[in-house]
């Protein structure tokens, strides 16, 4: 196991050496090799000074050994035996000798020692950042490398780099040179995602480890800080969030940021500029802070102002920091990662979703001349994958075994296989090589990813390379193909048509919940099998036949079976269909025959006149290299969206690389633990009691909400039992009274890293929040409940309160067919919008005023009461209080309106119920719209109950 964590009741039972090498013993280590190969004539004298110093050793105790014998088997007095008294005098003038020589071995091995400490900061270096790297793997499981490779990577640098008389430059040369070489071996086996974060670790680690990085500060960083603060619920101004001003509290208590809040909150419109500007992260800041603030210490204050722009900011730190050649990832290089291998190492292509390495590896096996064998595993394939891989070792041709993540009970004959290339009697014919391809799995042999050489190769990103890559692939790329069809200028229309919808879908995914509720694994294969349709389709229709034929048999293929068929939400259903048949810029639309139709309201986007191959690519090379979020049909704030998404995703991995030490200064780990666990055991009441509450209000035929309000306080009272239970057993954990269970230590982990522990997250309802706004929304939803035990159910309902929502709904509905007699089945709810200034002192009498959920991708106007754009940067706005009206469904209403889907947080993915629905899916609101529904579709508008903050 690597660097395996046991609890204290395992520990104390059993004794447990722990093999794994530290970072002293790695110093040694490497600080031998670096002199043996810098040195190789004082790492001799050093070997022979110790084996000198072993024989010394062996002779005083040989001598010892015999003057023992000696006196034990003497009789009478020692001194009138003569062989004792020569014993003894030898053995004198050899001890007087050996330390002699040993006086003289000290002062050459003191020398040598000094020499070899010259070496001793690149030996430090190269220890520290090979942890970095271990850490890796808890990222992504593919992640692995081996301390052998690391070592043969370190020679490398040392018989490489460049050479010089004077220590001191050599050490310069030897780190740089390792530092880059390590980095460029890491990124070729790294997803994009991972790049700048391993660049921006390594800058951590190096300045970490030399003393110029606070660990408190880099800690802040990562997680915003923890615990409540005083004040935190009033904000200093309009334009920042509750979230970064409660981080701002935080960070004042970092020594260098002492007061910042302080000064902050006297003139906030200092700062805004840095709030308002597009490149925030390179503003000036005021005064003091622009001159007395460091790199690093730049980033903090970003993260508490403008957290969008903070990996461009690490982007820029990196690059100030190490070099700029630490944040430009070489170029895939599928000859070098072959030049490096040998029969012995596999080849190991990480598969990302759209990559598909084997027409690049085709062409590199004709271009070597020589035989490829591929076979994808499965179920079943894999003796043929042994006969295959048998037969290749002894003639010396490739074999690629594709998707090994689906052949997962075999993975352990592939490490077998593996290990025999090196330990068999017969080596592999030198020619032989094991090209393996895998998405990221637990399951894959960690030997053979050590030991392998690893590649990522991803698709391209961005609208234009993507919609260039679907024309320069097969089958479009064909001349026949491309010019074979009888209706050539609809074809060729709708064929740029299909690949601006299937980069369309692809790109989507980076802005998140607000482009797919689930990120789907769109691809190649979708692609290909509905360019072949549309051929066929196109080809079999009459010439005097209209396009809408062909074209409605071809939507319901294409976006009901080809793509739709990965889709399993109901309303990325809906957004789908749109993209594609929207007649505003969809591409299966009527409209594109007319050279005028576009698919973006920027115009950039469109099919082009009919024309030759050449013409097609080269309108493509005419696009933006990246598309803005109007084209995806989003709203300009999207972009912020995206890059906060970009911003968590990098911070997360940074956490999982950290392990669990301590914060290196300031308070300890336990203090702050303890501190945090105080907070919130006094923040939170005792469990609410049940008796009193059915007491007042016992179960009535009409009215259903006594029982809605009973279930909740019994779910409730589930989350504040293991709350109350685990703190408490927590607290006296630290303290050694009792033992620290798993569950307790994953909670301090949670909580350390202010997040919701996994104990409290199985009996909570669904939240995204970091603890501290996790512990706050729940003591609102606590007094909520209180209140209505006290005073009575309330005139307006906070819906976000409610644990279970849809028993809250159902609760409604079942009082209107209670009180007019109608089937549960046949009512349904009508929506009506209220006014900021309508009357809520007494409530509806039939439904319930609801209040509580957000708006996402748009906003409400009271004055036109209707959904209009967002303003700048405002990502999420207060819907207006709604009165959910039970009626029949022929006697709804009927207005001009979006059909809004609520969701109870803002990931809005959840797993599929039995009701059909995501888990996370409440219910769809009729929301009054001046603009087609399409418009907010497009947009990604969504309620939601509950924020990320």
């Amino acid at each position: 196991l690597r660097n395996p964590h046991y609890l204290p009741e395992t520990s104390v039972k059993v004794t447990l050496l722990n093999m794994m090498i530290t970072i002293d013993g790695l110093t040694d280590q490497l600080l031998g090799i670096a002199v043996a190969k810098e040195r190789p004539d004082l790492e001799e004298e050093k070997v022979k000074l110790v084996l000198q110093g072993a024989e010394n050793a062996r002779q005083l105790k040989e001598v010892e050994d015999k003057i023992i014998e000696v006196l034990g088997s003497s009789e009478g007095s020692i001194l009138e035996s003569e062989t004792a008294i020569n014993v003894i005098s030898s053995a004198k003038e050899l001890s007087n000798e050996i330390n002699r020589k040993q006086a003289i071995a000290e002062k050459t091995e003191a020398k040598i020692d000094a020499t070899r400490l010259g070496y001793h900061p690149v030996a430090v270096h190269v220890a520290h950042l090979f942890f970095n790297v271990g850490e890796l793997c808890n990222i992504e499981p593919m992640y692995q490398y081996s301390l052998a490779w690391y070592v043969n990577l370190f020679t490398h640098a040392i018989e490489s780099a460049e050479k010089s008389e004077l220590i001191d430059a050599r050490l310069v040369f030897l780190i740089d040179f390792f530092t880059y070489s390590l980095y460029k071996n890491i990124c070729r086996s790294l997803f994009e995602k991972d790049k700048l974060l391993f660049s921006f670790t390594l800058a951590a680690t190096i300045f970490g480890y030399k003393g110029i990085l606070d660990p408190t500060e880099y800690r802040f960083l990562l997680t915003g800080g923890l615990g409540q603060k005083a004040g935190s619920e009033i904000l200093p101004c309009k334009w920042l969030s509750e979230k970064l001003w409660l981080e701002m509290l935080r960070i004042d208590d970092l020594p260098v940021f002492k007061g910042f809040p302080h000064d902050f909150k006297k003139d906030p419109a200092r700062w805004q500029h840095v709030y308002d500007s597009a490149t925030p992260e390179e503003e000036a800041f005021p005064e003091p802070y622009q001159s007395t603030l460091s790199l690093f210490q730049r980033l903090l204050v970003l993260r508490i102002i403008r957290p969008d722009k903070l990996t461009r900011a690490v982007q820029i730190y990196v690059e100030k920091a190490m070099g700029a050649k630490f944040i430009e990832p070489p170029p895939f290089d599928l000859a070098e990662c072959y030049g490096d291998s040998t029969c012995f190492t596999p080849l190991v292509f990480v598969l990302s979703p759209g990559s598909d390495p084997m027409s690049g590896l085709l062409k590199y096996s004709e271009s070597k001349g020589v035989a490829l064998e591929s076979l994808s595993l499965g179920q079943g394939q894999g003796v043929k994958a042994e006969k295959l891989i048998a037969s290749a070792t002894v003639e010396g041709s490739w074999v690629v075994l594709q998707n090994c993540h689906l052949a997962v009970s075999w993975m352990t004959t592939l490490d077998r296989l593996c290990e025999e290339f090196v330990t068999s009697e017969t080596s592999p014919n030198p020619a032989f090589r094991l090209w393996l391809t895998s998405y990221p799995s637990p399951h894959f042999p960690v030997a053979v990813l050590q030991n392998g050489i690893k590649m990522t190769n991803e698709p391209p990103k961005g609208m234009r390379a993507n919609m260039m890559q679907s024309f320069l692939n097969d089958p479009v790329s064909d001349p026949e193909f491309f010019e074979g069809c009888s209706r050539p200028a609809e074809f060729k229309k709708l064929l740029v048509g299909l690949a601006f919808f299937h980069a369309f879908i692809q790109e989507r995914i980076k802005f998140g919940p607000l482009g797919w509720n689930i990120p789907y694994g769109f691809n190649d294969p979708d692609l290909k099998i509905s360019l072949r349709q549309l051929r066929m389709f196109l080809n079999e229709a009459a010439p005097e036949q209209s396009l809408a034929v062909p074209l409605k048999a071809l939507v319901y293929l294409v976006g009901e079976c080809n793509y739709g068929g990965r889709v399993t939400d109901g309303h990325d259903r809906r957004t789908l269909m749109t993209i594609l048949t929207d007649p505003d810029g969809g591409p299966f639309c009527d409209g594109i025959m007319d050279d005028n139709y576009r698919f973006s309201s920027g115009g950039k986007f469109f099919a082009p006149p009919e024309g030759d191959y050449n013409s097609y690519l080269e309108y493509f090379k005419g696009l933006p290299i990246a598309a803005d979020p109007e084209v995806f049909g989003l709203h300009a704030n999207a972009d912020i969206t995206k890059d906060q998404k970009e911003t968590d995703l990098l911070l997360e991995s940074i956490m999982l690389t950290q392990g669990s030490g301590s914060t290196g200064g300031g308070k300890s780990k336990d203090d702050i633990l303890a501190e945090v666990a105080s907070q919130i055991k006094e923040s939170i009441p005792p469990i609410f009691d049940l008796e009193v509450a059915n007491f007042k209000y016992p179960v009535a035929y009409y009215e259903s909400m006594n029982s809605v309000l009973c279930q909740e306080l019994v779910r409730f009272n589930g989350l504040l039992a293991v709350i109350h239970s685990s703190i408490g057993d927590f607290s006296l954990a630290l303290k050694g009274q009792i033992v620290m269970t798993g569950d307790l230590d994953a909670l301090g982990a949670a909580m350390y890293d202010g997040k919701i522990p996994l104990m409290w997250a199985a009996k909570s309802y669904p939240s995204m929040k970091p603890l501290a706004a996790y512990v706050t929304e729940l003591l609102k939803r606590i007094h909520m409940l209180q209140h209505w035990i006290d005073h009575g159910a309330p005139p307006t309902f906070w819906i976000t309160g409610f644990f279970f929502t849809h028993a809250f709904l159902t609760g409604i509905l079942q009082n209107y067919a209670r009180k007019y007699k109608l089937p549960i089945d046949t009512v349904v709810f009508d929506f009506q919008a209220m006014r900021a200034a309508d009357d809520f002192s007494t409530k509806p009498e039939d439904g319930a005023y609801c209040n509580g959920m957000f708006l996402e991708g748009c906003t409400w106007s009271d004055e036109e009461m209707t959904l209009v754009e967002s303003e700048p940067k405002v990502l999420y706005t207060d819907m207006p209080v709604f009165w959910f009206k039970p009626t029949t469904d022929d006697k709804r209403d009927s207005f001009p309106h979006y059909l809004c889907p609520i969701y109870r947080t803002a990931e809005r993915r959840g797993v599929l119920a039995t009701t059909g629905h995501s888990s996370n899916f409440v219910i769809n609101l009729t929301v009054p719209s001046n603009k087609p529904e399409n418009h907010w579709i497009k947009r990604g508008v969504a309620g939601l109950l509950s924020l990320s903050y």
